[in-house]
Formats: structure tokens, sequence, C-alpha cells
């Protein structure tokens, strides 16, 4: 007969009681990696990746739910176009509420707010649904998700048996109590792990009836925020492991494996194996965005999606190449300083300074002010190719 969870004492450990070194080794490694970030390029083509990880990351969250849509979609859905057709329709709100509720909920970690607390995952869950209609958060089996409830019955998740509905604000509340001590001043290499473990044991409470995945990737992404800046998230590197995401958190659902597998109900070796899996990851995506956003190598890739698109389309011109790349390293500049930059005569410069505009590759606010650096879709595949490659594929 399976076990019936319904108390906190048989969840444990939380956290190891003993990391191995090579696992410290490798949280030290992505909080140092992720700080020389903030050094790659201007704020305002950080802040360009920054809307571009966050479209990223709904894509890949709700792909891994088996509900993606194709980049393109998002980015209409971003400007109020909506598909007619209405399974199409529904995942764009579906893409289009977890990038306003990412936003949101990163707001109030900037302003002090705990990520992981048991209120911010069941904020996330608010955060997300709310921001669909009635009809949208209806599953298949007729459940409508109410937005941040704690579920009401008891379930099963595939071959996992939670804790009964009426136990889980028991196992929150034990949660909190070693997760929140996270909201001391700790070391990043500290909090990695214990970011971690709380992913892993949020999924095996399985809080909600209904969307507790994507709210726990939700928490884990703001649980890192301050140390990624939104310039990188697991999501997208779980997304590409499917398969090993879901089999590792299973393999940390297990019980003990005997005497020398901790003092807890559940198994240690397993939760270890999840937190090298979840620190593997967020080391990839670290290190790949590390790759990309490292000056000489964006210089490069300026020049090849320039020169490429500019043997097809006249509007375009090699002297675009630099001031490109000063705004991507230095900032933005004023209409007639990009000008200026191209060394083209004033009308010719004035078209090309159109044209990047028009593709997406410079963006401004105003119709007359500063330009900075943009990231249009379809120049991803040049400027950040395998970041996000579904971007590049066609549109069915």
């Amino acid at each position: 007969m399976p076990t019936m969870y319904d108390s906190p004492a048989q969840f444990e450990p939380l956290i190891p009681s003993l990391i191995p070194a090579s696992s410290i080794e490798r949280a030290i490694d992505i909080a140092r990696s992720s700080s020389q970030l903030s050094a790659a390029a201007h704020p305002s083509a950080r802040a360009a990746v920054r809307e571009l990880v966050r479209s990223m990351n709904s894509y890949y969250s709700n792909r891994i739910e088996g509900q993606g849509t194709h980049p393109l979609n998002i980015e209409r859905a971003l400007h109020q176009e909506f598909s007619d057709q209405p399974a199409v329709a529904y995942l764009q709100r579906v893409a289009l509420a977890h990038i306003e509720a990412e936003r949101l909920l990163e707001n109030q970690v900037t302003a002090g707010e705990s990520a992981l607390s048991s209120g911010f995952l069941r904020a996330a869950h608010q955060a997300l649904y709310a921001r669909l209609n009635e009809s949208d958060r209806t599953t298949d089996d007729g459940h409508v998700i109410v937005p941040g409830e704690l579920r009401q019955e008891d379930v099963e998740v595939g071959r996992h048996i939670p804790p009964t509905a009426a136990s889980v604000p028991r196992f929150l509340e034990r949660m909190d109590q070693v997760y929140r001590s996270g909201d001391k001043p700790r070391e990043w290499h500290v909090l990695l792990v214990t970011i971690a473990c709380a992913h892993h044991r949020a999924a095996w409470v399985h809080p909600f009836r209904d969307g507790n995945g994507r709210a726990i990737r939700l928490q884990s992404h703001c649980a890192l925020w301050k140390l990624s800046e939104g310039m990188w998230s697991p999501n997208r590197g779980l997304a590409r492991s499917v398969d090993d995401y879901y089999a590792r958190l299973h393999n940390a659902d297990m019980p003990r494996r005997g005497d020398l597998d901790g003092r807890g109900n559940l198994t240690t070796a397993g939760l270890v194996e999840w937190i090298d899996f979840f620190l593997d990851i967020c080391a990839d995506q670290v290190h790949f965005m590390g790759r990309m956003l490292e000056l000489d190598g964006m210089k490069r890739r300026i020049e090849a999606l320039i020169m490429f698109r500019s043997a097809h389309d006249k509007a375009l011109r090699p002297e675009a190449i630099l001031p490109l790349y000063h705004v991507f390293a230095s900032g933005p500049v004023t209409r007639r300083e990009f000008a200026q930059l191209t060394g083209l005569q004033e009308r010719t410069a004035r078209s090309l300074l159109s044209r990047l505009l028009a593709t997406g590759l410079l963006q401004s606010d105003t119709p007359l002010g500063p330009v900075r650096f943009g990231l249009p879709l379809d120049a991803l595949q040049f400027l950040l190719p395998e970041l996000y490659p579904e971007a590049a594929t066609k549109l069915e």
C-alpha cells in the first residue's frame, strides 16, 4: 500500500547535512560567472537581453507542460495581436500571462520580498492564473484552477503520491522554517543549493491542484533574480533536458536507500543528485550567456548578420556594423550621432537608420528619440545563436 504523507518529518532532509565539495565548487563558479555578466555590454543592451529571456522563459516553461506556442506568436501577443485560431490564441494568452507574472514577481524581489517563501510560491501561482479568464483556467477534466489556492483534495502525480491535502499547510510551514533562513545574508553558493532543494521539495509537496510546475519554475527564476539579473534562467536548460528533469525529480522522491543514505525519510543521495543536475543546468546557462555577450564575439556576429542581409537588402549597408556594435557596447546614441558613426552622407545615413529601426535592430521610445540596440527574433540565429533556435523556425 502506498505511503500516505501527512507529517513534515516524512520529507526530511530539506537540505542535505553534507554537500559534496564538487557541488559547492560548481555553485561558486555559477555565482562568479553570473556576476561577470553585469559587466557585459551596456545596461540598455542587457535590458534587451532581459526582455528576450523573459519571453524565452515563457516559451520553455510552457513547453515543459506540453503547451508551448511559436516564439513569433508570443511576440505578437506582446503587441496584443492574437490568432483567429482559438487553440493558438489560448496558448498566446498563457504565454503572455507568464511574461507579465514574471515581470511582476521580479519587481517584488527587487523590492526586497523573499522568493523562497511559500507565500511567494502562492503569489507566483496567483500572478500567473489571475491573468487568465475562467475558460483558460479550466483543465481538460473540467476543474477550474483558482489562482493561489492550495489544493483541497488528495492527488496522485504519476507514481508519486503527494501529502494529503489537509497536511499541505504544515509541509509549507516546514519549508519556510528551513528555506526562509535564506533571507539572512548568505553566500550565493549556499543559496544556489537552497534554491535547488526548494524546487524539488515544492514539487514533491504539490501544493496546488494544477499549475505546480509553472509556479515552481517562476519561484526558482525569481529566487535567482538578484544573481542573474534576468540575464539567464534555468528554464531553457530544463526544457532542453525535460526527460532528465522529470527523472531527477522522481529519483529524489524516493525513500532512503539504506543506512548510508542520510537519516531522513527520503533519499539524501537522490536529493544530492538533483542538486547537481540543477547546478549543471544553471552553470550551462550562465556560461552560454557569457559566451554570447562577449564583446569580440558579438562584434563578429553583428558583422556576419549585416553582411548577409546587405547582400539581399539594398537598404542595409556594411556601414551599419560599427555603429550597431557601438550601441551594444556603449549604449544609446542620438540619431544624429548614429548617422555620424556610419560615415555616410546625411541622406544615406538617415535611410540606413530608418531601415535598422524597421527591422528592430535598433529601437527607440519616440519618433525622434535616441536609438538603442535591439534583438529581433529573426536576427537571433546570428546575434545569439542557439539561445532561442525555435524563434528561427517557420511558423506553420
